[in-house]
């Protein structure tokens, strides 16, 4: 196995409100097994499946609703490792590699997090440089990286 196949493909997405440009809040998931532990939603990419097919079936299966719009992408995959307690319930993977979407909440959407099978337990909307404060350290980096990104190209 090469070192590449030892990163999870994973498709990550910063959703802003229908609020959005006049307002930035980004949405902030809490995680219900790890405690106060705040992150935007992400999932696997299926064996087979599209990068944006993916995203939109994870945004059904993690915040119930799909009905957004894609701004942006982030032009390239970025990979983190997981911490030792998350690397043993993730074998074979020692961490993920991702490619970020930034959408936006369409009019009619409605967020549930009480989803079939609930990853999250709260969620709210806050700013960027509140999204770096709550978010896990091991995945800050990343987080850090794809905000300062669309913040340089105006997005955020």
């Amino acid at each position: 196995m090469s070192k590449k196949d030892l990163y999870r493909p994973n498709v990550a997405m910063i959703i802003v409100s229908n609020n959005y440009p006049s307002k930035k809040e980004i949405f902030l998931a809490q995680r219900n097994d790890l405690l106060d532990v705040w992150q935007f939603p992400q999932g696997g990419i299926d064996e087979g499946e599209e990068v944006k097919e993916a995203l939109f079936r994870e945004l059904l299966e993690e915040i119930g609703t799909d009905e957004v719009e894609v701004i942006a992408e982030f032009p390239e995959w970025i990979s983190y490792d997981f911490p030792p307690r998350i690397a043993e319930t993730m074998r074979p993977f020692i961490g993920q590699t991702q490619r970020y979407f930034l959408v936006k909440l369409q009019e009619n959407a409605i967020i549930n997090i009480e989803t079939e099978k609930p990853e999250f337990c709260d969620y709210k909307f806050v700013t960027a440089d509140e999204v770096l404060y709550l978010s896990a350290s091991f995945k800050k980096d990343v987080y850090e990286s794809v905000i300062n990104y669309f913040k340089k190209e105006g997005l955020l």
